[in-house]
């Protein structure tokens, strides 16, 4: 088939005919397809591509100017621009990858859980040192959150008493952290 019976099938496009699009298609698909094949390289998408394409085709059909040119080059410049479109539209792979170095990672580095451990240590080996009621009442108060009137009830002292002991305890801690 020429480009003459194309360019006369689109302008029957162009005035709706069912049929003639029908013909159209039969005639051009192979040679749409393969462009898009060539571009996506992946047989279904090429294949819905191709259905986009036709679809432009459908809706732009009174566009085409049979005397600006042969109707292939038409036609082929909607099957490489559709696929275009479908391939820019894909996400890279490589943007993928890079996303995922971008994930903050919520564990410590090694580095910080050593730091932190010795830094444990060093807390434990200090609070050996102070009396074992002040130090189960700092451990209370700072660790598991208990206020001080608590502590100053469970260790059956007056509240200034043991606002006293914390404050006194955590300076010692303070000295031994310091050493």
């Amino acid at each position: 088939m020429n480009g003459e019976d194309i360019a006369e099938l689109i302008g029957r496009v162009a005035l709706g005919d069912r049929e003639a699009f029908v013909g159209l298609y039969r005639r051009t698909s192979p040679k749409l397809f393969s462009i898009c094949l060539r571009i996506l390289k992946d047989r279904i998408e090429a294949e819905e591509v191709l259905q986009e394409v036709y679809i432009k085709v459908w809706q732009r059909a009174s566009r085409f100017a049979a005397a600006a040119g042969p109707p292939s080059p038409w036609l082929a410049a909607i099957a490489r621009n559709q696929s275009i479109d479908t391939l820019r539209s894909r996400k890279p792979v490589a943007d993928e990858l890079d996303s995922a170095y971008d994930l903050a990672d919520d564990e410590p580095s090694p580095e910080q859980q050593t730091v932190t451990r010795d830094e444990g240590r060093r807390i434990d080996t200090c609070m050996e040192e102070l009396e074992a009621d002040k130090a189960t009442a700092v451990r209370e108060a700072y660790v598991e959150g208990s206020s001080y009137q608590e502590l100053a009830d469970r260790f059956g002292v007056p509240l200034n008493t043991m606002r006293t002991w914390l404050r006194r305890s955590l300076l010692k801690l303070r000295e031994c952290m310091e050493r």
